[in-house]
């Protein structure tokens, strides 16, 4: 298993979307433990009351968030002045404007909570591949759904659909078989569930941010390993059979004494 891997670069695209490569489609990425399309399992095991523990997860994250942190004067790393806070209503962007991904108000998923690690309901970062010019074809009505797709997520779906907040390439996370699912207890999605369309293209403009989902696991039964699987719902990613780089694999173990 691997216990912390790399994440992509942040300015240079993996593939550009007319490249000679052939049915090109984002990974899905475990921020600080897997990079996108990575084989290989992660494993997040910590003891919730031991400090050094906890501390450790929570720096990990803190490297690969520093690039979405701003100074208090508003600045940061390079083309940072020119983030502006987006939503689904929001108008077309300016020439250099990127849209900013809030991290610190990801709340209970920040750096002052230490990442709810401490609590023993530790939040994970998801994030999808950067793919130049590649848009999602996002699954904004209730048709057509994936017969896969979890329950709970087309229900979600069903209550958004035909509103400007459906647009957007969903998560979902469950246990890899029923012991898991059982294990593993219920998740919140933050800021939302899933990666809005609005963040694409992906075009190498300066400061650019992938969006990032931060997975609460609430209750995981303390002292069991738990195997999950995170995976990205859109009509071009394919997260199911023999290609399923729109997937991630995990282990989660979370001890109390």
């Amino acid at each position: 298993m691997a216990i912390v891997g790399q994440v992509i670069a942040i300015r240079i695209p993996n593939w550009p979307q007319d490249s000679v490569l052939i049915g090109v489609t984002p990974g899905l990425g475990l921020l600080g433990y897997l990079e996108a399309g990575h084989s290989e399992r992660a494993l997040i095991s910590y003891r919730a009351n031991d400090k050094s523990s906890v501390l450790k997860h929570a720096q990990n994250i803190d490297r690969y968030l520093a690039q979405y942190r701003r100074g208090s004067d508003g600045s940061g790393v390079n083309g940072a002045e020119d983030r502006v806070a987006c939503n689904a209503y929001s108008g077309p962007l300016g020439e250099n404007q990127v849209c900013d991904v809030p991290v610190d108000d990801f709340h209970p998923c920040t750096h002052n909570n230490q990442y709810n690690y401490e609590r023993g309901a530790p939040c994970v970062f998801l994030k999808l591949d950067k793919i130049y010019n590649w848009k999602p074809q996002v699954y904004n009505t209730t048709k057509d759904l994936p017969a896969k797709m979890p329950q709970d997520l087309k229900m979600h779906i069903k209550m958004v659909a035909g509103r400007p907040e459906s647009n957007v390439v969903w998560v979902s996370c469950e246990g890899e078989n029923p012991a898991d699912k059982e294990n593993m207890g219920p998740v919140q999605y933050i800021p939302r569930r899933g990666f809005p369309s609005y963040y694409y293209p992906f075009t190498n403009k300066e400061g650019y941010l992938s969006p990032l989902v931060a997975v609460i696991f609430e209750r995981p039964r303390p002292g069991v390993l738990i195997n999950i699987e995170c995976k990205a719902w859109a009509k071009n990613i394919a997260n199911d059979g023999f290609v399923r780089s729109g997937s991630v694999r995990f282990a989660l173990k979370v001890d109390r004494s």
